[in-house]
């Protein structure tokens, strides 16, 4: 290896390389094109900043002058292309390399500068790099490598053509390393097309997926979704814990609430800028924020020291998603917890989830307030400071608080200062899964018992059971089946409890208003019980249902007058009173009053009424009489039927416009020649004897 580079890594406490960085640095792979596949936490970053180095430094390991970039590394996200940058920073730091970044969010301007100075190697987002292209700012000329990092991610955020953008841009001369956690068809057309003979590299075996991680799957009621989190917290009280949620709602949901619970928590989503999301990462690493919320954007590449706990507070949605979520503890050799929370409904969906990521998960419940308490005594009592010799300032102030209290309550007061620094842990349901519900035992020997109220007077279970609960002095677990009937309701009883419950009601046996209780022989049979009957379907009339309190229809004695009912059912219309002929109808200032009987219809030869004439307005002109005809057929020959030529059926309807068969009555234009369509005179243009017709 290159000694600059192993000084670096013994710097950095590496005493021996990962598998990917020991596949991807083997001597005869020096110049060869590779599409590397290996799992979250491998070490990636440092493996491919191993496998481009004998591409770029020079014999002595070395940089020359900074000028164009010879290395272009391409992330997806700007939390990953940052972490790249530092990682290549210390790792190529001895061998006087300069290492610019080009990421969405930053300031370009600064960009640019860096660029114009000179850089070795330049690592970037895909969007920001194929604009600085563009502007010409950043020149691929001398590219010797580019490196694709998470290449399946960028093509799921839609930035092939980006990228293939940019290698094309690149000379065809350069190494190709493409670093994927799976190789699908995207991936494989992608180094077909733009790699040469890429040797195929993989650290993926069919072990389980992140050994150093165990999977719990806390099965919680769908209200406690939330306190379970909190729960689990506290319980772990690790030194750097992830939530993830799907949504930047639920994000900012869960932020606040961890926030007034006194945890130190920050945010990280797609919402907030560059620069806020930079400050809540290295709030992280600092310990001045221990637990960070975040949506999928974390999910890839950030690597944070001491992440001990990742918390699924929404279900991922596949399998890559729960293998990148996880993947940001239990990185190089460090244990961590992946924690999944399942709400009943979504126990099957989350078991499926775990099968198809080929992940063994332990089914467990949410820490209770009691254990979290008896975990921060477990903490208090094993840590260090017991052990710590005590300076005599120390060995002084326990000498006078011995002389004051008594051991006992210093060691209580002891415990409640270390408890008040800590946020209270949440009381959560007792929680049963759907599964023991089903495979619960047999009530046991019982006893029903009639209530004297039933479905007629709205009786539902979900307000009896308290109602028996709070009047008849009865728990939860001795009360069975609850049976509503039309008039009554069954209730079945624990057969220890009956006496009892007699004795509190009395002779009278009423529970409120006026509901009775009185215990009934052996089991009722329910099946004999009357309901309610329904009307066939035929004979339900059509439209809305009737309400139960509605009022009755007017007229009941009346039978249906619709369409349907029988002409001998219906009843007379009643006549109307015969008006003399010579007795206008009376009338109001709206129109006539009643409904007056129509006309009859005038015969074939009846001559049509005139139309009275329109008054003329004291300051409108005489209106020029017409001499041409109106429109329509002028002569006696029949219109042509429509659709006749096309031998189409006679349509019914207004007639269509025909020649007159007299030529003399045809229409004519102006100027003495026939009109090309008859029926429809055209206007008479400007200009001749004919002056315009004013507007208005």
């Amino acid at each position: 290896m290159i000694t600059t580079l192993s000084d670096a890594l013994a710097e950095r406490g590496f005493d021996t390389l990962t598998a990917v960085q020991t596949a991807v640095t083997a001597p005869e792979l020096a110049e060869a094109d590779l599409l590397v596949s290996a799992q979250t936490g491998s070490g990636k970053t440092v493996g491919f900043g191993l496998a481009i180095a004998p591409t770029l430094l020079d014999a002595d390991g070395r940089f020359g002058p900074p000028a164009a970039p010879l290395a272009l590394v391409v992330a997806p996200t700007r939390e990953l292309a940052l972490q790249v940058q530092r990682e290549l920073a210390w790792l190529y730091g001895k061998a006087g390399a300069r290492v610019v970044s080009c990421i969405g969010g930053m300031d370009a301007r600064d960009e640019r500068r860096a660029l114009d100075r000179g850089a070795h190697i330049v690592v970037g987002t895909p969007g920001r790099l194929r604009d600085h292209i563009t502007r010409k700012v950043l020149d691929l000329a001398d590219i010797r490598a580019v490196v694709l990092d998470e290449a399946d991610e960028m093509l799921d955020l839609g930035f092939r053509e980006d990228l293939e953008f940019m290698l094309a841009e690149a000379p065809a001369t350069r190494r190709t390393l493409l670093f994927s956690a799976t190789v699908s068809p995207s991936i494989a057309e992608l180094a077909k097309t733009y790699q040469r003979d890429a040797v195929r590299v993989t650290t993926l075996t069919g072990a389980t997926q992140h050994a150093d991680i165990a999977y719990q799957a806390v099965q919680v009621a769908e209200a406690d979704a939330e306190h379970a989190i909190i729960n689990l917290l506290r319980f772990h009280d690790a030194a750097a814990a992830l939530v993830f949620a799907n949504t930047r709602a639920t994000v900012a949901r869960l932020t606040a609430r961890f926030a007034n619970r006194g945890l130190a928590v920050v945010s990280l989503s797609g919402e907030l800028s560059q620069d806020e999301r930079s400050h809540a990462l290295q709030a992280l690493r600092d310990g001045r924020a221990r637990v960070c919320v975040a949506t999928d954007v974390a999910a890839r590449g950030i690597d944070l020291p001491n992440l001990e706990l990742v918390i699924h507070a929404d279900l991922p949605t596949n399998t890559e998603a729960l293998l990148h979520r996880s993947g940001r503890t239990g990185r190089a050799g460090r244990k961590g917890i992946s924690a999944i929370i399942v709400p009943d409904k979504m126990s099957k969906r989350a078991a499926r989830l775990l099968k198809w990521a080929k992940i063994e998960a332990e089914w467990i419940f949410a820490p209770s307030a009691e254990e979290i308490l008896a975990r921060d005594e477990e903490r208090l009592l094993a840590d260090p400071a017991w052990d710590a010799v005590p300076t005599d300032a120390e060995t002084a102030f326990a000498a006078t608080l011995l002389a004051q209290h008594a051991p006992e309550r210093i060691a209580a007061a002891c415990l409640r200062l270390y408890r008040a620094r800590l946020s209270a842990p949440e009381d959560l349901n007792v929680y049963e899964p759907r599964a023991a519900r089903e495979d619960r035992a047999p009530f046991g020997p019982s006893a029903w018992v009639s209530l004297s109220v039933g479905r007629d007077q709205r009786a539902e279970p979900r307000w009896l059971l308290p109602l028996l609960c709070r009047t008849a002095n009865l728990e939860k677990a001795q009360i069975g089946k609850i049976r509503v009937q039309a008039e009554e309701t069954f209730v079945e009883l624990a057969a220890a409890a009956l006496p009892g419950v007699l004795d509190n009601l009395g002779a009278d046996g009423v529970l409120e208003d006026g509901i009775r209780l009185r215990p009934v022989d052996g089991v009722p049979d329910l099946a004999s019980q009357p309901r309610p009957e329904r009307a066939p379907r035929a004979d339900r009339p059509k439209g809305k249902r009737p309400r139960a309190d509605a009022p009755p229809a007017r007229n009941d004695a009346v039978p249906h007058q619709g369409a349907s009912a029988p002409a001998a059912t219906r009843p007379a219309a009643p006549k109307r009173p015969a008006q003399a002929a010579d007795a206008p109808a009376a009338r109001t200032e709206s129109g006539p009053v009643g409904r007056p009987d129509r006309r009859p219809e005038p015969g074939p030869d009846a001559p049509k009424p005139a139309r009275k004439p329109r008054a003329a307005k004291s300051d409108e002109k005489p209106r020029k009489p017409q001499s041409e005809p109106r429109k329509g057929n002028t002569g006696d020959r029949p219109a042509k039927p429509r659709g006749a030529k096309f031998g189409k059926p006679e349509k019914t309807g207004k007639p269509a416009r025909a020649l007159a068969a007299d030529p003399s009555q045809r229409l004519s234009r102006p100027d003495g020649k026939p009109s090309g369509r008859p029926g429809k005179p055209k206007p008479r243009r400007h200009g001749g004897d004919a002056p315009p017709r004013r507007k208005g």
